[in-house]
């Protein structure tokens, strides 16, 4: 395989398709890997959308598709080989990190590196790193790989806890173990819906926290030959789960100024250690009464956009992907502005589909103030997030409840 030199800030590139053209691969091709796509091309930027399935949201508006298990070493360097592309930028977590390893020794470059890629692929990487090494404040936790392991953990870490497949996202596989009864369901769950060849679970003391949020964090290619990458930070993001996965977001989350500091300078410690540019999705957990002193948990980081973070849509001047894309290609970022209070719920499918349909949608954009994004996923199953509504309001309260009400209206049949 020919060797491509890591590109720090591009200075010019050429029309999509021609010779002269800046390529990004894009591993994973959902609904997240889409919004990449649409501000690279609008950059003139060539895209190259890949994952499992055929047909997935960024591939129907990327230049060209592949479909292949990203798992797949052998096959990821294929493509590699094929398409020569001037960024490799993964936008899931299950991947053949190790093949990402290679592929950057030999100089391609992989966002934000292929070593930020494997820490984070996997929760023991990334909690070791944060709790062991930068000593930031997270939960107890322990790992397991059989159960046995896993019912010392539980006996070590106490009821409540949270059980987490080493990999795995969106919620996936995650349990609230509130009594013993729990502890079996949860141990199959946990297996059942882990992603990728690692079979291990996370047994995580549960956190009486207050409010959680995501602080998007941006590191962006210095503008001067001698300076270190700048970091930047979005208004910070509440939301709220279920099931482990997100259901509504909204953004200001408001904080006290000294909380918004902290979780900033815990933002900055962990992507500082990451390293590479782009835009972060940190996740914190913050406790206690805002009248008082608030403590700040590391919960997880993303090396790429977060699912919270698509209210920034509507509520910023410049959404998470495009931010992420102007640091991936070593653009300035520039002032981020929050427009309004905005907020997003999710449009989620009640049922499996082959070919599924919406209704409600015109009635949906009736709510004042609100915009609707469908992904066009070619499949649905129960539970899948197939659209998100998103509002503005005067008030965060009025965009969140627009934005439920214009999710409400949609269904997926």
């Amino acid at each position: 395989m020919s060797k491509v030199a890591n590109q720090s800030v591009n200075v010019a590139w050429g029309t999509p398709l021609s010779g002269g053209s800046q390529r990004l691969l894009l591993l994973g091709s959902g609904e997240l890997g889409r919004e990449v796509a649409l501000e690279a091309m609008r950059l003139g930027i060539e895209v190259i959308a890949v994952d499992a399935y055929a047909n997935a949201p960024a591939m129907q508006v990327a230049h060209r598709s592949h479909v292949l298990s990203m798992l797949d070493g052998d096959a990821l360097k294929q493509v590699v080989a094929q398409e020569r592309p001037t960024l490799i930028v993964p936008e899931v977590e299950a991947l053949a990190t190790d093949t990402l390893i290679e592929l950057e020794a030999e100089g391609w470059t992989v966002i934000p590196t292929a070593m930020a890629t494997r820490l984070t692929m996997d929760r023991e990487g990334i909690r070791r790193l944060a709790a062991e090494e930068l000593g930031l404040p997270t939960s107890p936790y322990r790992f397991a790989a059989t159960e046995g392991e896993y019912r010392d953990a539980i006996a070590s870490i106490g009821l409540p806890c949270v059980v987490k497949p080493v990999m795995s996202s969106s919620g996936k596989g995650q349990s609230l173990v509130k009594t013993a009864a729990d502890v079996d369901a949860a141990w199959s769950y946990a297996f059942e819906a882990g992603r990728g060849k690692d079979p291990r679970v996370i047994v995580e003391g549960f956190v009486e926290f207050d409010t959680e949020i995501t602080l998007l964090t941006v590191r962006s290619h210095p503008q001067l030959a001698d300076a270190q990458a700048a970091t930047h930070f979005c208004p910070p993001i509440g939301h709220r789960q279920e099931e482990g996965d997100y259901r509504e977001s909204w953004q200001p989350c408001a904080l006290k100024p000294s909380t918004l500091e902290t979780c900033q300078q815990i933002a900055k410690t962990i992507t500082d250690a990451l390293g590479g540019v782009g835009l972060f999705g940190v996740e914190l957990f913050i406790a206690g009464d805002p009248s008082h002193d608030q403590t700040v948990y590391f919960s997880e980081v993303s090396p790429r956009p977060h699912d919270t973070g698509m209210v920034t849509m509507v509520s910023q001047n410049m959404s998470e992907f495009e931010l992420h894309v102007r640091a991936i290609v070593g653009l300035p970022i520039g002032d981020i502005e929050q427009i309004r209070p905005g907020a997003s719920a999710v449009i989620l499918a009640q049922e499996s589909s082959n070919s599924p349909t919406f209704t409600g949608v015109a009635e949906a954009l009736t709510v004042p103030s609100t915009k609707l994004r469908l992904f066009g996923k070619p499949r649905a199953h129960r539970n899948r997030r197939m659209g998100v509504a998103l509002a503005l309001g005067d008030t965060v309260e009025q965009a969140r409840q627009r934005a439920r009400d214009c999710a409400e209206q949609v269904q997926v049949h």
